[in-house]
């Protein structure tokens, strides 16, 4: 073979080469993500206005660290405000998703419909209402909040029912090890208030953090797709 035929030759052996290494590189990303991300879907209100019915979300799956099993070796603590997917700790076959308000050794109220972390009541500032459709169609106002937690993490609540029945709570005393979950719609949430029904959280029952909206479709109303939630960060 010629040396004008040999260097063509080499030419393309190091495509090839590249070609290969691209499709490898891409391959092993994507084997990443489907590792690292599990899909998800929101069946309840009980996060409204952070995540409507008919969402579906990506969870990180090694945001606590690599699996519940590995976790003692290596992990990382959630943090105050994350809105998390764990394990009902009554029912582990059972997928529940709220967002982290109490850490190990807190204390957790509600007094008069404001949330209290230590003693100290978490900064509330009433913003315009949420509005939705009912069942029948007919537009309905829900007072909506604005909170922020002592680490500045700030994020939505509704406020359905004046004086509902968990507006007063008594203190909660978050166990070493566990979490206090509440969700942001808070006359309409099975949280950690409920002791007898979720109750406090351990940290091995936390299987993700949520992170972002991929799909969404109204499945309380008309069924039409929510283009502008697609890709919308959790927060």
């Amino acid at each position: 073979m010629s040396a004008e035929g040999q260097q063509v030759r080499r030419g393309r052996t190091i495509i090839h080469v590249v070609l290969w290494i691209g499709v490898a590189s891409v391959a092993a990303l994507l084997g990443v993500l489907v590792v690292s991300f599990k899909a998800y879907n929101i069946p309840s209100g009980a996060m409204k206005p952070t995540l409507l019915i008919g969402d579906h979300f990506f969870a990180w799956r090694f945001a606590y660290g690599v699996t519940p099993t590995v976790r003692p070796f290596f992990s990382t603590a959630p943090q105050r405000g994350e809105v998390v997917v764990f394990l009902l700790p009554r029912d582990r076959s059972t997928i529940y998703i709220k967002r982290l308000i109490g850490l190990p050794g807190d204390r957790i109220q509600m007094i008069k419909g404001v949330l209290n972390i230590n003693g100290v009541p978490v900064k509330q500032e009433r913003i315009d209402d949420f509005v939705e459709k009912d069942d029948g169609g007919h537009t309905v106002h829900f007072k909506q909040w604005r909170e922020t937690l002592p680490n500045g993490v700030s994020y939505r609540t509704l406020d359905l029912l004046e004086n509902g029945p968990y507006d007063n709570t008594d203190v909660y005393l978050v166990p070493p090890g566990h979490y206090f979950m509440l969700g942001d719609n808070r006359d309409n949430s099975v949280d950690s208030r409920i002791l007898d029904q979720l109750g406090y959280v351990p940290f091995e029952n936390i299987v993700g953090r949520a992170e972002v909206i991929y799909f969404s479709i109204d499945r309380e109303g008309d069924g039409a797709l929510r283009p502008e939630r697609f890709g919308m960060a959790v927060r």
